[in-house]
């Protein structure tokens, strides 16, 4: 199987690179649209600032590349948020592909969230044995809210989406690549897909 993460000056990369392997599959990091285009999956994780990562994706031109990719896709972190239309962080247009916009924390919550959470409503195959018990890692300033694309949420003061489907993008606000055989189990879930 063929797995492409998008390179896009964001961090995390290698963790995520290292989660598949532990899971047999040896993953190119490109910022390479032929490459990401005949991907099996294309993985799109990141740890950094909205503006910042959207240049960079209009610069090599992967935010019209990406809404038109085909093939299962999954966004982690600012992954996520980067597919949703628009993040309070410096007002960044971005990719369009979930019909949200990012919100920041609001005053009086612990920023940013960061530990263990578990989640509920879980709606998708990518949590095929996986429990509302389960816990899975977060850290993170901005949130999707809930809506009719999540697939699992968690409450922190508020209830946000912690996953988001639609069609054959998949996105993450968790870090599945730091939630031991928990998120083992949702990558593999993933390639599975």
């Amino acid at each position: 199987m063929k797995v492409s993460i998008i390179k896009y000056n964001a961090g995390n990369v290698h963790s995520v690179a290292s989660a598949l392997r532990r899971l047999h599959i040896e993953p190119e990091i490109t910022d390479n649209p032929d490459i990401l285009k005949t991907s099996d999956r294309v993985v799109f994780p990141g740890v950094g600032e909205a503006s910042t990562a959207m240049h960079y994706l209009r610069e090599k031109g992967l935010d019209k590349l990406i809404p038109a990719l085909t093939q299962p896709f999954l966004g982690i972190c600012l992954g996520l948020q980067l597919m949703c239309q628009s993040s309070e962080e410096n007002n960044t247009e971005c990719l369009g592909i979930f019909d949200v916009k990012v919100k920041k924390f609001p005053e009086g919550l612990k920023i940013p969230h960061m530990g263990w959470n578990n989640f509920a409503e879980l709606k998708s195959p990518l949590y095929k044995g996986i429990s509302p018990q389960d816990f899975v890692y977060f850290v993170h300033s901005y949130y999707a809210p809930v809506s009719i694309e999540s697939i699992a949420v968690t409450d922190y003061g508020i209830k946000f989406s912690a996953a988001m489907a639609k069609d054959n993008f998949f996105g993450m606000q968790y870090h599945p690549e730091k939630s031991g055989k928990v998120g083992a189990k949702i990558l593999e879930n993933f390639l599975r897909i």
